[in-house]
């Protein structure tokens, strides 16, 4: 069911706190990284499943560390995955709030532009009557001329 109607506000000061709190956020995981798309697509990928199985392979090696190479770091293996399983919760709120700034965003921008569209319908009837709307009619009116424009298709040759 769609929400009848969003009405809140944000303050500046409300703004600034928001903002200083995902800077922190961020300061708190200076390990973060941005891989490009090739580098996204050569490496591999940790699903719930693969999480299961590198905690299976942490109590093998951990169990059995006479199997290992000397060059093989355990330590910093416990450390990864530790990272990548709280990550993932972490990724989980995260995703989780993306989520509803989005629908919420969806949602009050329909409501503006419901508005928007009522007003513009209000100034196109008065600009009929009233002088000096007919121009802030056809400026709220550019808003849809590339759609008119799209929709309506040139007429074929039939000539060829």
């Amino acid at each position: 069911m769609l929400p009848q109607n969003i009405s809140a506000t944000l303050s500046p000061e409300d703004i600034q706190q928001i903002k200083a709190a995902l800077q922190t956020v961020q300061k708190k995981m200076p390990f973060l990284i941005t891989l490009s798309t090739e580098e996204r697509h050569k490496l591999f990928k940790m699903g719930d499943k693969s999480l299961a199985f590198v905690n299976n392979s942490i109590t093998a090696a951990v169990s059995n560390p006479n199997i290992l190479p000397a060059s093989f770091n355990l330590e910093e293996f416990v450390r990864d995955y530790q990272l990548a399983a709280t990550l993932t919760e972490l990724l989980i709120a995260l995703r989780q709030l993306s989520e509803q700034v989005d629908d919420t965003l969806l949602a009050v921008g329909s409501e503006a532009m419901s508005s928007g569209l009522l007003v513009y319908d209000y100034v196109k009837t008065a600009a009929k009557k009233t002088p000096g709307l007919k121009s802030l009619s056809e400026q709220l009116g550019e808003r849809f001329k590339a759609i008119r424009s799209k929709s309506v298709k040139p007429a074929s040759d039939s000539s060829s």
